[in-house]
């Protein structure tokens, strides 16, 4: 257990972004000169009055990089004074420091806070071997050294506190963020696939009566023209949320009353009939939109890859708790998943998988695909 630990610490890399010196950092450090050079000259006790006030003030200004490079102001600082306390110790002359040195209390945070694994390893050495010196060299009773021993030992658990708190809020952070790109490739796929399949479908039908019925053709250029406004006008919102300046309007996400749409957009070939049946005035609106984009979803699939299919038929069903969508196609028997290869099964899936519902895809028992998603009523979207 021990080792495992050691050896996960040993792992861990530094903390991102430590912040850059700013200007509260130049006054900590011009106000700790000025009290080294104060009581360099006041004070009257201290010891190796010249070696002391350089210590000090070398310890002052590593300051400014103790959160950019803390092992080497760590072991700068605390090698200085393990040299001094065996200085001390052979020459049996008393250690010697000035009260300015209280600030080396920042180093230990700043080394665990700021510091890779081995950083904080090697970083703890140096101090506690200053420590374990500067106890023998000037012993005055076990209540001091476990005072000292505190005294430099406490930041060190208050910088392993903050780290693993802003660790921990940005794993949160994270998983916003990949919950947001993925609700996102899902919205993405599902607008673009579904309009840009009736464009395309419009087109060839278009193309191939062009010759024989001009007025369909134009009726087709009509519709296309009408998909591809709805498609700019909700990757504009797309773009407008994701600009994210607070100056987007958000337009409603689409929901149940919008599946009559689906099957206008698609045409008559093959003809969508939609079906609804039961109460859905208090759907929420995370079911609504989840809801409407796998019918979206399914659709486009069942016009894309079911051959020889003339009918799709859509029916959504409101129960007491839940409500059931199945979607059905009457095109040639499949064994292989439709769209394997890309994110419409697994986004369907997923937007089920959110609202606490469930999801099936596969061949129907007598001809065609069939979809069927089961979500409860009340869910509301992670």
């Amino acid at each position: 257990m021990v080792r495992n630990a050691v050896r996960s610490l040993l792992a861990e890399p530094r903390a991102p972004d430590p912040p850059r010196r700013v200007w509260r950092d130049w006054v900590l450090v011009g106000g700790l000169l000025t009290a080294v050079v104060l009581e360099g000259i006041l004070r009257e006790d201290v010891v190796w009055r010249p070696v002391a006030v350089a210590l000090a003030v070398a310890t002052v200004c590593a300051l400014l990089w103790r959160r950019t490079h803390p092992l080497a102001v760590v072991a700068a600082v605390f090698g200085a004074l393990i040299v001094v306390n065996i200085a001390a110790l052979i020459s049996g002359d008393a250690t010697f420091g000035l009260y300015s040195m209280i600030c080396v209390v920042l180093l230990p945070y700043s080394l665990v806070r700021w510091g890779s694994g081995r950083e904080i390893l090697i970083g703890l050495a140096f101090i506690l071997v200053a420590l374990v010196l500067g106890i023998i060299s000037d012993f005055t009773g076990y209540g001091e050294a476990a005072a000292g021993s505190m005294f430099l030992l406490f930041p060190a658990t208050v910088g392993a506190a903050v780290r693993y708190w802003w660790s921990a809020r940005l794993r949160e952070l994270d998983q916003v963020r990949l919950r947001e790109r993925e609700q996102l490739a899902r919205e993405l796929h599902d607008t673009v696939a579904h309009h840009v399949s009736a464009i395309v479908i419009r087109a060839q039908a278009g193309r191939a009566v062009a010759a024989t019925r001009p007025e369909a053709a134009v009726d087709a250029l009509a519709i296309i023209e009408a998909e591809g406004t709805r498609t700019l006008a909700e990757m504009r919102t797309m773009v407008g949320v994701l600009r994210d300046d607070g100056t987007a309007a958000l337009a409603p996400q689409p929901g149940v009353a919008d599946l009559k749409r689906l099957a206008r957009s698609v045409g008559d070939r093959p003809r969508v009939e939609v079906e609804v049946s039961g109460d859905l005035d208090d759907l929420g609106p995370a079911v609504g939109a989840a809801i409407y984009r796998i019918a979206q979803e399914s659709i486009t699939n069942a016009v894309r890859h079911a051959r020889q299919a003339t009918r799709i038929d859509v029916r959504l069903t409101s129960y007491d708790d839940s409500v059931r969508l199945t979607v059905r196609d009457d095109g040639a028997a499949t064994s292989a998943p439709r769209n394997s290869l890309g994110y419409g099964l697994v986004g369907m899936t997923e937007r089920a998988t959110l609202l606490g519902g469930t999801f099936a895809a596969g061949p129907d028992a007598d001809r065609g695909w069939s979809v069927d998603v089961v979500l409860p009523r009340t869910a509301v979207g992670r």
